[in-house]
């Protein structure tokens, strides 16, 4: 995810392998020594010929969904395209859900009166594309009147997560952006979108307000137990792992209940708050519990908001107090084969170059990837960057059906989606090759064939590509 924070700072203003890699795969991440390799080259956009990506050799793409195209249903197409996920459709169709991380108060996209916010531009659309020719056939919103809408995940049932990034509303002052108080509702929810709504068949927008009102990333959900895996992107700020249970089963129940519990990681035994941003030793495995959060939905006051720099951080503060574990901004996760993976964007960074101010961003690494296993209750360092040609600052991640797990980039000079290898390594998969070779890629998803990639470009004029092998292979 980005939203323009660095020059904001500098101005003072899931993942798994398939079972077979499993004993493969863990002691070979252990490596600090990975290089970035993997021929690519540019390849032409299938839709107008223009060159926008670069991919390995046999691979080949199309874009659709760009910012401003009218949808079927009339509504233009909002910006900031961000997570996504991807489901069989009707007729052997794909049907794709897209987040867009708009944050501006204004007439909620679609039909108001199913908005959870008439007054914020934010939501999801969904996208209806050919398996085989990977056309676009059809785009509706799905999702309205929410804010920063950025990652989520997928449910076992086949339903979308959408994460609001943000605590905005009437009860807390501006953010970084001047953004806020003319929200008509409190933001910063988890939102269940079904994508077999059609066009205008999308439910009015109901929020998950006990999974915690905090700047949300991605979510993850455990087959096995129903436990919901959190991550929190903190920007200027230490950020926690969070985990939210229900009673009821939600796989059982075939959706997400409200009325649970959320808690946030621990490190066992610690008495002070472990910061797991820093310089740590690949292969460093921690045992951790979890302490409950006891106002997961905090509200403030209208008549007096709190600011933003303090809403953001209420319910992470609660758990730091009962000694949860910091992070230097949790983004992507990925949840299979009984392990949650998730990327720490700006984890590795020296013990200097973490701070808690609004003067500067909280860590300054290129990045790491986590491994947490319920069943052991471990926690433990997988991969980290050492340098920018390896891997710059990861943000969503997925896994494909074959096991290969994919990560996003949201670096500062030029972007990949890479793909991290049994061996340790990374190979570049795709690069940004736009006249804005600096945009973050967001929303890599797999189709259920796992022979459809989906991943969107992210900025105020996004567009969203299907990327596939000439000869329908799997990708990865």
């Amino acid at each position: 995810m980005r939203i323009d924070r660095r020059d904001f700072v500098r101005g003072g203003i899931g993942l798994a392998f398939s079972a077979p890699m499993i004993g493969v795969a863990i002691p070979a991440l252990l490596s600090r020594t990975a290089r970035a390799a993997g021929e690519i080259m540019e390849k032409a956009d299938l839709r107008d010929g223009q060159i926008r990506l670069a991919l390995p050799e046999g691979w080949t793409y199309r874009s659709f969904g760009a910012t401003g195209d009218i949808m079927a249903d009339g509504v233009a197409t909002p910006g900031r395209q961000d997570g996504m996920g991807a489901f069989a459709g009707p007729d052997g169709r794909l049907r794709v859900v897209r987040n867009h991380e708009e944050r501006e108060s204004g007439a909620a996209i679609g039909d108001a009166s199913k908005a959870y916010d008439s007054n914020t531009i934010g939501g999801t659309t969904t996208l209806e594309v050919d398996a085989k020719s990977r056309e676009l056939l059809g785009d509706w919103v799905s999702l309205n009147g929410t804010s920063f809408n950025c990652a989520g995940g997928v449910t076992p049932w086949g339903t979308w997560l959408s994460v609001e990034e943000t605590v905005n509303g009437p009860d807390v002052r501006p953010d970084f952006a001047k953004n806020g108080p003319e929200h008509l509702m409190p933001h910063g929810f988890v939102f269940e979108v079904d994508p077999r709504w059609g066009p205008g068949e999308h439910a009015k927008a109901v929020p998950i307000r006990k999974a915690g009102r905090f700047p949300h990333e991605a979510c993850s959900l455990d087959p096995a137990t129903g436990a919901l895996y959190l991550t929190e992107d903190q920007f200027l700020f230490p950020a926690g792992m969070y985990r939210y249970r229900t009673d009821e089963n939600p796989v059982t129940e075939g959706r997400i209940l409200d009325g649970g519990t959320l808690e946030m990681m621990r490190i066992k035994g610690s008495s002070e708050p472990v910061v797991t941003g820093g310089v740590l030793t690949v292969g460093e495995s921690f045992d951790i519990d979890w302490v409950s959060i006891d106002n997961p939905d905090p509200e403030f006051s209208k008549s007096s908001p709190l600011s933003n720099n303090d809403a953001i951080r209420t319910v992470s503060l609660e758990g730091f107090e009962k000694g949860g574990a910091k992070f230097a901004r949790p983004e992507g996760c990925w949840f299979s084969d009984g392990s949650l993976w998730f990327t720490c964007t700006r984890g590795g960074s020296s013990d200097a170059g973490l701070n808690e101010s609004p003067e500067g961003e909280y860590g300054d690494g290129r990045g790491q990837v986590w491994r947490y296993e319920p069943a052991t209750e471990k926690l433990t360092l997988a991969f980290q960057s050492t340098d920018p040609e390896i891997l710059d600052l990861p943000d969503n991640l997925t896994v494909s059906p074959s096991g290969g797990v994919v990560i996003c980039e949201d670096g500062q000079e030029g972007n990949f989606v890479r793909l991290l290898k049994p061996d340790g390594s990374m190979e570049n998969l795709v690069e940004n090759r736009t006249d804005r070779p600096d945009d973050e890629f967001a929303g890599v998803c797999f189709s259920p064939d796992g022979t459809t990639m989906f991943v969107n470009i992210q900025a105020s004029n996004g567009l969203t590509f299907a990327i596939w092998r000439e000869d329908n292979a799997p990708l990865v």
